[in-house]
């Protein structure tokens, strides 16, 4: 997969290729990342790549030019949608990233400032995503979590092939909890049907489980699942023995 990033820092999204599954990616040949800096496109002998809004009003807007120019240039390799990460998008979510995941390539344009000029967008952009109702300071921490989520999802890059479907949101649900050795620690012990070696009770537990968690934690994301037989009955017995929605 192909992913082409149009950003005023280069250096700091090239830095998430340096570690773990995103590195393995790259050099698996899974991923391949390029970087535009709209700097390279301006005409002017300042390099600028900002103005004060029409209209007045506090900070400054991208213009339209230079990030034309970077997207342009991106393009003429990478066929894939441009993706403006703005605080006015979309939420992203899992879905959403294993659409992506299936491309050959996507171009993701990061914002600076108080955003973008709007014709870049009317022009170019083709879907607004944003991680959350919240703001910081560019796009670019956005695109490396989007990087790093669909490296994740490139085949063959995690190590075990069944790791990214049990990941929390790949069913529509929250992860269920996670053991490791040893098997008591503070007085806390594991749960004793995860040592049974019962492969379809450890199976239901573990759905009991995430469909619990969901519920206490994230019970918007079951209002939109249709739940079959199995999975109502032990939701409804979760709540029985755990009639308190908290965690």
């Amino acid at each position: 997969m192909q992913i082409d990033v149009i950003t005023l820092f280069p250096e700091l999204v090239h830095s998430v290729l340096d570690f773990g599954v995103v590195g393995r990616a790259q050099q698996q040949n899974s991923l391949q990342l390029k970087t535009w800096n709209p700097r390279r496109f301006t005409r002017d002998r300042y390099q600028a790549v900002d103005d004060r809004p029409y209209g007045g009003g506090p900070g400054m807007v991208m213009k339209f030019e230079p990030l034309q120019g970077a997207l342009l240039a991106a393009k003429e390799a990478n066929a894939g949608p441009v993706v403006y990460l703005s605080p006015q998008g979309k939420r992203l979510d899992q879905p959403l990233l294993n659409a992506w995941a299936g491309l050959s390539g996507l171009i993701l344009v990061t914002g600076r400032y108080e955003g973008i000029d709007e014709r870049f967008i009317e022009a170019y952009v083709d879907q607004e995503v944003s991680l959350g109702d919240y703001v910081i300071s560019g796009g670019e921490l956005a695109a490396m979590v989007i990087i790093d989520a669909l490296a994740r999802l490139q085949p063959g890059v995690l190590g075990n092939s069944e790791s990214a479907g049990q990941d929390s949101f790949m069913r529509g649900l929250l992860d269920y909890p996670h053991y490791t050795r040893p098997e008591e620690v503070e007085g806390r012990r594991v749960p004793q049907v995860l040592l049974s070696g019962d492969h379809a009770q450890i199976a239901r537990w573990r759905m009991q489980q995430a469909l619990g968690r969901t519920w206490r934690r994230r019970p918007d994301l079951l209002e939109r699942l249709e739940l079959n037989r199995e999975q109502q009955r032990l939701l409804q017995q979760f709540k029985k023995e755990n009639p308190e929605n908290q965690d």
